[in-house]
């Protein structure tokens, strides 16, 4: 399945007898009854005066009806998917700078949303689960509408997302129609996804690894998803058993949880082989790949993504072809390249910004002429990733460039720094961040997890690393932590981190 338009064509394209999505303790929900549901959507907010250039906010947790909910809304307007977990300031400052036309929320739900839509005069649409359907089924609080006539064309957007905005207030990333069907497509042949195939979705649904890497690029291929109620490590077995599944996308963290629990599930990963494991978001340590590998026996894909591209720029191939641990892999979809300060294209094996272009790269920020032209040289998208290829086009990451760590003029990458101490056999997280510093400006520390049961003290994990790395780039703080604090996505996070942890004096 290829070439589509929009959301709406896809589905609307092969067997309709097909599965789409799954859940814990419902039938599965067909492609047919899927696109039925998504024209009935579109008619009924039609029916309501929003035009496809509205954008309507979605908040709602992670399981089949958030599923169904955001591709009917991104098939017919603009979706706007938000973390339920924010806060009343930040629903405010999101609702707002969406200018968003309507919210959609469970049936009931307590969510400080509600007031702050009211506040802001937005009409709120009650989503209210058909139990008795199948899995993603349900209702809308608003009167049935008629026939959809202006369906979303191939460059309306179709999604809207904010950037983390972690030293900068968040910026609108628009992604359109061919945006996120030409990376939905993209993933499925790097991953050779068919109708056969079922992914256990993992990842939350308001952020594009799992509306993109998970739910379209299964669907843009004919396969099948399975939505639980997100990502739980007691229940992630039992699900990977009750899904069937033959595939899941997670960010590193995640895998590592799975990982604690893979002795005592011996019996699912045999049940269920799995025919790959898909890791994005951010890095993944080495160790955790050979060892997710050796657990499961089925390759681990590792694939490099950011919003601005709707997910996917490189990936790791699937045997035969070479997987290297530490490398995001080779370029797919866009082109990647690597480019110097001064908008020059570097040769293999230099270290430069990561910079791509392509059908799934946005146009452009919204509403921030400033920060596309920051964003834009020469027709490049800048990733604010620092890189290298090698010779057979393979891309490493060394770090985000405002995450590199400047001692006195020395600039480290605490990739560089992560990856030698997560060597150490006690440690199971490690995550180096820059801590101010009076005279140097930013030293390097680190905080680590620990293995259960491992010890090793501060010395210990410095004198490993000393061994590996220049004195400088040592750590000169490293603190213990039973959990590393995480982003909504569970990707870990090195800005500002020496504030939280009390370090910035």
């Amino acid at each position: 399945m290829s070439g589509f338009s929009g959301i709406a064509e896809m589905m609307r394209q092969g067997d309709a007898a097909a599965p789409a999505i799954g859940a814990p303790d419902r039938s599965d929900m067909s492609r047919g009854q899927l696109s039925s549901l998504m024209a009935r959507v579109g008619a009924d907010l039609r029916g309501i005066g929003i035009t496809r250039r509205d954008a309507v906010a979605i908040v709602m947790p992670n399981g089949p009806e958030m599923a169904a909910a955001f591709l009917a809304v991104a098939a017919a307007c603009i979706a706007a998917p938000l973390n339920a977990a924010y806060r009343a300031d930040e629903f405010d400052f999101y609702l707002g700078d969406l200018d968003a036309k309507a919210l959609i929320l469970p049936a009931g739900m307590d969510t400080p949303a509600r007031q702050v839509a009211g506040t802001r005069n937005i009409p709120v649409i009650e989503l209210a689960p058909d139990l008795a359907g199948p899995a993603g089924s349900f209702t809308l609080s608003i009167p049935a509408g008629g026939k959809v006539v202006d369906p979303a064309a191939a460059d309306d957007v179709a999604l809207v997302l904010h950037t983390s905005g972690t030293t900068s207030r968040p910026k609108i990333v628009p992604l359109t129609q061919r945006n996120l069907m030409t990376s939905a497509g993209n993933i499925a042949r790097t991953l050779a996804l068919t109708p056969s195939d079922r992914s256990l979705v993992v990842m939350p649904l308001f952020h594009i690894h799992g509306l993109v890497g998970a739910l379209l690029s299964s669907l843009h291929a004919g396969g099948s998803v399975y939505c639980p109620a997100g990502f739980n490590a007691l229940k992630f077995f039992a699900q990977l058993d009750m899904a069937e599944a033959t595939w899941y996308s997670a960010v590193p963290t995640m895998h590592q949880t799975v990982l604690a629990r893979a002795k005592g599930n011996a019996d699912v990963i045999a049940r269920r082989k799995l025919r790959f494991i898909r890791s994005s978001s951010a890095s993944l340590p080495p160790p955790v790949m050979k060892e997710l590998e050796a657990t499961f026996g089925c390759p681990v894909i590792e694939s490099y993504g950011m919003t601005e591209a709707a997910h996917q720029m490189a990936s790791n191939p699937l045997p035969p072809a070479a997987r290297k641990p530490g490398s995001v892999g080779i370029a797919a979809g866009p082109e990647v390249a690597i480019m110097d300060e001064s908008g020059r294209l570097l040769k293999s094996g230099e270290v430069g910004e990561i910079v791509i272009k392509g059908a799934n790269v946005t146009l452009g920020y919204a509403n921030n002429p400033k920060a596309n032209a920051e964003a834009f040289r020469d027709g490049w998208f800048r990733t604010g990733d620092q890189g290298i290829m090698d010779a057979e086009g393979y891309v490493s990451l060394t770090g985000r460039l405002k995450e590199i760590i400047n001692r006195g003029g020395e600039k480290i990458s605490p990739r560089e720094v992560d990856d030698v101490i997560m060597e150490h056999p006690a440690v199971a997280q490690i995550v180096t961040f820059a801590m101010p510093h009076d005279k140097l400006g930013e030293v390097v520390a680190a905080a680590v997890v620990l293995k259960e049961g491992a010890t090793a003290s501060e010395r210990d994990l410095r004198d490993f690393a000393a061994k590996r790395l220049a004195d400088f780039k040592v750590p000169q703080k490293i603190v213990f932590l039973p959990e590393i604090p995480k982003g909504a996505t569970g990707k870990l996070q090195r800005i500002g981190l020496a504030q939280k942890l009390g370090l910035a004096s």
